[in-house]
Formats: C-alpha cells, structure tokens, sequence
C-alpha cells in the first residue's frame, strides 16, 4: 500500500504488543479471530506481528489493531501515539461510507465495537434470488430493509463477552454462524435479550441488520428475530459454518498431547474409557459455582482425562464407556506433572462410533453418595470400575430395600451387589438382580 512502509508498521506492532500487559494480550488474541488458535500459543508472542500481516494484510492489520485497542481498551498515548501515524495515512484512502452511522475511532458510534473481521465463507455454488442474497452479497449500508433479511440455522454460538464502547458505555455481545441451504454467515449479536432467545440448533428469520465496511454483519438490540421452522443443510455446509467460529486444532495422538506445552489447545480421538457423573464445583477466582463432567480418553499411544466445564458439559452428555470419539480444541493444563485436558469455548464433541445403550452385568462395590432421589456408585463392569448413576427408587426396588433414612447404610451392609443392567452413558436405566 503506498505511503505506508510495511517494516515501519511491523516495528510499530511489535512495540504495541510489548506494551500489552498479559491480560490485555490476551484480550487481543480473542479479538483477532482471523488467527487459528493453534497459532496463539505462548510462544508465539514474538512471531505475532508477523502473523496479524500474514492473517490480515497491511490495511486490515492496522484496522483490527485500532479497533481492537478501542476494545481492550488502550486509548493511552503509549499506544495510540504508535498507532496514530498509520491510522492517518489509512483515513486518506477512499473509503464508503454507511448511511446514517459516523465512524469513530473505529467503532460505530451509538452503536458497537468493532471486532472478529473474519469474513464469511462463500457458497460455492449458485446464487439465490430470495430475501437472504442481499446480505449474502455483503453490501454495506446503515440498515438493511425489511426485505433485506436472512433465515437461516445457527449452527454456532459463542458465550457472552463484554466490550466498553467509545463513549465508555459497557455491554455484551456474542457470535453465531448462521446457515441456509446454500449459503453460510457469521454475524456478531448484541444484548443479553437475544443471547436468551437465540439457541444453538435452532433456525431463524434475521431482519433490520446492519453490515459495516468491513463486511461484518451485525445483529443490534433493535434487530428482529423469529425463530422459524428448521431449516435443511447440506452437512459439509454445517461443517464449515462451525469453523468460521472456531478453526479446529488439527488432530494428535494422546501422547503428542500431553508432550505439549502447558494452555496449547489440541485435538484428540479415541475411545471412552471412563464416565463420570456432573458434579458442581466451586471457582475460587470468581466466587461462584459451575459445573464440571471427566471422562477419559484412550488411543494406541495412552490415556488422558477430559474435564468438560460450565455449559460445555453438555458435549459430553449421552456418552457411553466404549464410544470412539474425536474431541476438538482442549487445552493442555498440567498439575503435579500429572496433564489433562480442559474444555473451551471451542471445543466439540464428535462421535465416530457410538455404541449406544449397553446391556451388561455389573458389580456394585460400593456407593459415593445416596439420596432419596439418586445414587452414585461404583460397579465393575469389562473388568474396569466405573462411577454410575441410578434412581434411587429403582435401585431400592431391585434390591428390595426400603426408600428411607437409613436407604445407604442397609444398601452398603448389602455390598457387593451383582445386577443385569442397562446402561446409556453413566447413568443405569434399567436393572435386575443376577
């Protein structure tokens, strides 16, 4: 681009990024979306420049920094006064403008941050003469018409973030890739109304939009949305619907993984091993509670545990022991030389080869904890010992114990218990004494 010295801007980049404490880095590195995940490791701080370039280009580069400063925010003269020169000589280039919105500071006044600049992806294939074609053809305009509307299936969604806009007002926004029969878009949505009303799986008419200059297409609090009926997709559409939000770290041996630095986000298959039952945990950091589900995983080169958190927990449910799964964008966490693998916002649960609902004798060896409504427990079953769970009112009847204060100590004086059981994921549905 003439009149801007790509090595003038590298330097520039580097020294904003060594200003970035690791939090705000860390804040970028969510922002700039365009860069796989597999590419943001630790280690590749000093390479970063080089690869907003690389990911980027020249001018986008500058813009996503500028914008994404607004977000972090960093509006401090040590930033901007790096970042001032080549945001100038970017404002004297041509550029389109929207009807009725000012841009400011790199943000939509009144409105939102600027953030993922990621494009969408592209049909392929034919063009549509519906509603939809205007917003697939990413005109930019203040705010599209009625007519101008999507419909679609949200095949991803993100969890709630927050971002301070220019006017240091603060809100929340997440993001979704919505898909049609030809056609694939991920948009950015505004306000904790609509995280409420738009789920994942569900399809829905998307009006009064608006697209930026960039090409972001953007659902604000004053946007329509109704949910319709479902609508069909090609599965190679889904699939690269999911990817325009969360590229998938390429797949490693479970060995590979657990030889990979501390935080790296991987991608493993193999086969479930072992099932544990959800159990609420408390996160001392933010004084709160969530959930959290393990089971483990086994491929030809070893053994590792997975440990699904908060909504993520989800992913893992209707699991069962034998079931070959590929688990995509995990993070490494090692304790006590010991590696596991956490879930993120990324991450997804493919099967390969379901084996469904089990029929197998069990033995029960003792009970972790039972109440009047349910029981967890550990049988043995394929000569491994497995944590279950079982109505307590279906257990007593199959033991012919009485549902009381006293349902745990007469089942233990009763260990070990031997049953024909079915079983779907952890949990037992049906059983008979053996």
């Amino acid at each position: 681009m003439p009149g801007i010295s790509e090595k003038d801007w590298t330097s520039a980049l580097t020294s904003i990024l060594e200003e970035l404490e690791n939090l705000q880095y860390n804040k970028l590195m969510e922002f700039l979306d365009k860069i796989p995940r597999s590419e943001k490791t630790s280690r590749s701080k000093v390479k970063m420049p080089g690869k907003i370039l690389q990911h980027y280009g020249l001018e986008g580069s500058i813009s996503a920094i500028r914008d994404a400063m607004e977000w972090i925010p960093r509006r401090d003269g040590a930033v901007q006064d790096l970042l001032r020169p080549f945001v100038d000589k970017l404002k004297t280039k041509p550029e389109r403008t929207t009807q009725g919105l000012k841009r400011k500071g790199g943000l939509l006044e009144g409105n939102v941050p600027a953030a993922g600049q990621q494009r969408s992806c592209s049909p392929g294939e034919g063009s549509s003469t519906r509603p939809a074609e205007s917003v697939c053809g990413l005109k930019s305009s203040d705010q599209l018409a009625d007519k101008d509307a999507f419909t679609g299936k949200v095949v991803g969604k993100t969890e709630l973030r927050p971002y301070v806009n220019q006017r240091n007002v603060k809100g929340c926004f997440f993001e979704v890739t919505v898909v049609n029969e030809t056609v694939c878009r991920r948009m950015m949505v505004y306000g904790k109304d609509h995280d409420c009303e738009i789920k994942e799986g569900r399809s829905y008419l998307f009006q009064k939009l608006i697209i930026d200059e960039s090409g972001v297409i953007r659902v604000t609090t004053a946007s329509q949305v109704s949910e319709t009926s479902p609508v069909a997709v090609r599965e190679e559409l889904e699939k690269k619907a999911r990817r325009l939000l969360y590229p998938e770290s390429p797949v490693c041996s479970i060995a590979a993984a657990k030889s990979c630095a501390d935080k790296t986000e991987v991608s493993v298959e193999g086969a479930v091993t072992q099932i544990y039952p959800v159990q609420p945990v408390k996160v001392r950091s933010k004084r709160s509670k969530t959930k959290r589900q393990d089971f483990y995983l086994k491929d030809d080169t070893g053994s590792i545990k997975i440990s699904m958190w908060g909504v993520k927990t989800k992913q893992s449910e209707g699991l069962s022991v034998g079931d070959v799964v590929t688990v995509t964008n995990v993070r490494t966490n090692e304790y006590n030389q010991d590696v596991s693998l956490n879930s993120t916002d990324g991450t997804r649960v493919h099967s390969v080869q379901s084996v469904g609902v089990q029929v197998v004798r069990i033995q029960i060896k003792a009970i972790v904890k039972a109440s009047m409504t349910e029981t967890q427990l550990k049988a043995e079953f394929k000569h491994q010992l497995h944590t279950l769970v079982v109505s307590s009112k279906l257990l007593a009847k199959a033991f012919g114990l009485k549902l009381d204060d006293g349902f745990k100590d007469s089942l233990v004086s009763k260990l070990p218990l031997s049953a024909e059981a079915e079983i779907q994921g952890n949990t037992i549905q049906k059983m008979t004494p053996a």
